[in-house]
């Protein structure tokens, strides 16, 4: 949660909202999930999660997910 937040609007890191990621492209996404970020807290996952994952975990943050309460 502290990452980007436990409904994913930031934290340490940039909110992760479909509107925030609107102008991201999905591959630029996976490769910060899989790379990291040199010099900010944003560490590489790639020991840790397959491609499918990454792809997974971005195709459903461009989504929207979590699904805002209503």
């Amino acid at each position: 949660g502290s990452c980007h937040g436990m409904r994913l609007h930031g934290g340490l890191g940039p909110a992760l909202t479909a509107e925030a990621l609107a102008d991201k492209q999905a591959d630029s996404l996976a490769a910060t999930i899989v790379h990291g970020r040199a010099g900010t807290p944003m560490r590489p996952w790639r020991s840790m999660l397959s491609d499918d994952t990454v792809r997974w975990i971005v195709e459903q943050l461009l989504a929207g997910f979590p699904q805002e309460a209503r």
